[in-house]
């Protein structure tokens, strides 16, 4: 079979789990690879053994031997090159967010059905092994209906900046950022059911701290102390159609203990923890059991998680796999995060 011929646009810091787990695949070509930034593009490609190196998308995309892209660049930038690589007749796998706004995830949605291709948005946490665990005993009712979930993803110090922090570019804080992961990871295992309602709060209170010593944290290539213009933290009740709710609140900053992540469902037969560590709660003759997997990792491998969403998606250029996470669940993602913004902004509860 012939190689499936890709090209990375973003050769930021997520680039590299794409490109790692590309390379790890017998069935792929690095093809071409595409940044602003030619020298980091340029240091990316002699890295990976890329062979052409681009600093304009558009020109990339006229290249016919590519078969798929990775989407790796600033949110604001999500929807135009999905756009324009599904109609050069690429297969696109797209970081998330999907984009910035609704009205964006359905120009793409529509972009798809027009092209006949498969976007797949990076929800990577879907591909995960404990995931795919919950996921075998929510199919087979050992949770029952799952009525209620509950999601955080706190840190306490650790906004990135950069365009991280610019709300142009990205679109928002915590909540695009973290939160879609929890946010979907909890929707996803409860049947991605339609959204009722939402009532959402967000706030701007302790900026990113950047006079904070002695705590070392991730910072964006392009930080910039004096830029930011995003949210520090966010809270949503989640209301769906099926009676579920969903609660969830993430942070790039708060005066909290420690850094938290908790991705917990609750059942009317049993219950699970996802995070911090995958955990089943059960009951069997009249006692409560905490069941522990006897599995290689009870949290989210990020190496593992990449590689399986990767692996998908050249299944699915090859034709031999249906995506996890289709541009359809994106747009609905689209329209819960925007939701909480709205409602936020407004102070109201928004009803769908």
């Amino acid at each position: 079979m012939e190689k499936v011929r890709i090209a990375v646009i973003g050769a930021g810091s997520i680039s590299a789990a794409h490109l790692r787990a590309y390379q790890n695949h017998p069935e792929v070509e690095l093809y071409a690879i595409c940044d602003l930034n030619e020298e980091r593009a340029t240091a990316k490609a002699e890295q990976y053994g890329i062979p052409r190196v681009f600093t304009d998308y558009r020109e990339l995309l006229t290249l016919k031997e590519i078969d798929a892209v990775s989407i790796c660049t600033w949110n604001n930038s999500h929807a135009p090159i999905s756009i324009a690589a599904l109609e050069a007749g690429k297969h696109v796998l797209t970081e998330k967010p999907l984009c910035k706004t609704v009205e964006e995830a359905l120009a793409v949605e529509e972009a798809v059905r027009r092209s006949g291709k498969t976007l797949q948005v990076g929800f990577v946490r879907r591909y995960g092994a404990n995931t795919e665990i919950v996921r075998t005993f929510v199919e087979n009712d050992e949770l029952g209906e799952i009525y209620y979930a509950k999601a955080s993803c706190i840190r306490r110090l650790g906004n990135p900046g950069g365009w991280f922090a610019d709300v142009e570019r990205s679109g928002g804080g915590p909540l695009i950022d973290v939160g879609v992961h929890v946010i979907d990871l909890c929707w996803y295992l409860m049947g991605r059911p339609k959204v009722k309602t939402i009532s959402g709060n967000t706030y701007n209170r302790l900026g990113n701290r950047a006079n904070v010593k002695n705590l070392s944290y991730y910072k964006a290539a392009d930080y910039d102390a004096s830029l930011n213009t995003v949210e520090d933290m966010a809270n949503a009740l989640i209301r769906f159609e099926n009676g579920a709710s969903l609660l969830v609140d993430v942070s790039f900053t708060l005066h909290a203990k420690e850094d938290g992540l908790t991705v917990k469902l609750y059942g009317d037969k049993g219950g699970v923890e996802l995070e911090p560590e995958l955990t089943i709660i059960t009951e069997k003759h009249d006692t409560i059991l905490n069941v522990t997997p006897q599995i290689n990792n009870r949290t989210f491998d990020f190496i593992a998680g990449f590689q399986s969403e990767i692996n998908t998606f050249v299944g699915v250029c090859q034709g031999k796999a249906e995506t996890l996470s289709p541009v359809e669940d994106g747009v609905e993602m689209m329209k819960i995060l925007c939701g909480i913004y709205e409602s936020a902004e407004k102070q109201k509860e928004i009803h769908f």
